[in-house]
């Protein structure tokens, strides 16, 4: 039997461009080379593609791209070839592949536009498609779908392009503080501000414009954050439930990487009616999403145990020590057979 033609991408022009390459260390090393022909490719912080020959070490320290042997890489448009076309000295050399693993973070790689590349090429490729993909980054836009179809979201106002001061203060002055003031499109807490007053809320708007023209406020839920891992197409897989306790002001992008003021409770401390509750919500939320292969389904817990959502992640952290495999690990599938899962799960979806 012939091995599956893997393409795994990593990097890319994301401000999480580390959390990627940490990812896909994971992924690279975990994958069945009796199963799978290995192709790694990396996107580098200006958008270059490269074809990277060498060893795992050099993408997790980040020297992956200074490699001679690296190659410029292309994706065939033609839906005939499925192929990447490497241009080594000139030459170019065409390889068919069966399938692409994207394991990019934030935009350019969660919001659906490197999805679009493979669409148009005829590609298969790991994890959600094109539109659920950008509807789950955008989280104004995943609030009022996830609102629409009945699950309970905060409350909030999202600011285009043009600041309406005014609306803004009616909006702050029927809100108890703090707030939390967000750039509709990023992922991993970057932009956000907790704001504890009105000057803080609108210095948190000029903050998160730089990430996106874009902005969301919403307000604080007074309780504690759960997830659940899905995996699926139609038959979804859902792993233990997690919870994150916090001491600190701010789950920014530092702490959820660090965890200085933070624990992650694998499974989460609550009874299992909940726990199914959870779970269920996390399913009608992924389905209401069009989320298909995999998804990372957050929400809140307030204190009298409403669930209210919060984002979905589409292609979550993939390090051994990340919160998606872990609350599959826990449930008893090992980290391989998750990785055999969604390549199966991709393949599927494209037939």
């Amino acid at each position: 039997m012939s091995k599956i033609r893997v393409g795994v991408i990593f990097g890319g022009a994301s401000s999480e461009y580390e959390v990627s390459l940490k990812s896909a260390c994971s992924i690279l090393a975990n994958l069945d080379n009796g199963k799978y022909d290995v192709i790694k490719i990396g996107i580098t912080r200006k958008g270059q593609w490269l074809r990277y020959y060498g060893e795992i070490e050099r993408i997790e320290d980040d020297t992956w791209y200074l490699e001679d042997s690296c190659n410029q890489i292309l994706i065939s448009p033609n839906k005939m070839d499925s192929e990447i076309i490497e241009i080594k000295n000139d030459i170019f050399i065409r390889r068919k592949v069966d399938i692409i693993f994207p394991v990019l973070h934030g935009k350019n790689g969660e919001d659906g536009s490197i999805q679009g590349i493979f669409e148009v090429a005829g590609i298969p490729y790991v994890g959600c498609n094109v539109v659920s993909s950008s509807i789950c980054m955008d989280k104004d836009y995943a609030h009022k779908i996830v609102d629409k179809e009945g699950f309970r979201v905060p409350k909030n106002l999202v600011i285009n392009s043009e600041v309406d001061t005014e609306k803004i203060s009616e909006f702050l002055m029927n809100m108890d503080f703090p707030i939390y003031v967000k750039p509709a499109n990023e992922g991993s807490s970057i932009g956000i501000t907790k704001a504890s007053n009105k000057d803080e809320s609108f210095t948190g708007i000029g903050e998160a414009f730089k990430y996106d023209n874009k902005v969301v406020l919403e307000e604080n839920i007074d309780g504690f954050e759960v997830g659940c891992a899905v995996i699926g197409n139609d038959d979804l897989i859902v792993g233990t439930v997690d919870e994150i306790e916090f001491s600190g002001w701010l789950f920014d992008y530092k702490e959820k990487y660090t965890l200085i003021h933070s624990k992650i409770h694998l499974p989460a401390r609550i009874d299992r009616a909940l726990t199914e509750k959870i779970k269920k919500t996390a399913i009608g939320i992924y389905r209401a999403l069009g989320c298909t292969g995999l998804a990372r389904v957050d929400m809140f817990l307030d204190k009298n145990n409403n669930i209210i959502f919060n984002e979905v992640n589409t292609m979550p952290g993939f390090t051994t020590g990340s919160r998606f495999p872990n609350m599959l690990l826990h449930s008893g599938m090992k980290y391989k057979d998750m990785l055999d899962k969604l390549i199966e799960l991709g393949l599927e979806r494209k037939q």
